[in-house]
């Protein structure tokens, strides 16, 4: 049963940063990309960052590059998200997910990952 659990958010001044966590098990995910999602109240759920399993290549999302950093630990099965200079805007619920990677190229939309975790709030205060 493949499970991904993060954690780290919380309320934070602008400015402020965080870091999420996100433990993936259940399966091995070296075929697999590891993404970030966010979704604030009333839009949809929109692409952060991604990562590679296996290779380490990054994409992330225009509003996110240069304060946001994502990075993975193979020992401890575990993505991370640094999160500095933190906006207002940045406010949301923060999800994991993991797809299988079939195709070349990035994933960037929610259909292309299979697994999901719970998600954790951030709230960046003005």
């Amino acid at each position: 049963q493949v499970q991904l659990v993060e954690s780290g958010g919380g309320l934070v001044q602008a400015g402020g940063s965080l870091r999420l966590s996100c433990v993936a098990s259940g399966r091995t995910f070296s075929s697999y990309a590891m993404g970030w999602f966010r979704q604030a109240p009333g839009k949809e759920r929109e692409f952060v960052t991604g990562i590679r399993w296996s290779g380490g290549s990054t994409h992330y999302a225009d509003s996110v590059k240069g304060r946001f950093t994502i990075s993975k630990d193979h020992a401890k099965n575990t993505v991370y998200l640094q999160m500095n200079s933190l906006k207002p805007e940045d406010t949301a619920v923060y999800y994991c997910a993991a797809g299988l990677v079939q195709v070349a190229g990035v994933f960037t939309t929610p259909s292309q990952y299979d697994y999901w975790g719970q998600g954790t709030q951030v709230t960046v205060s003005s």
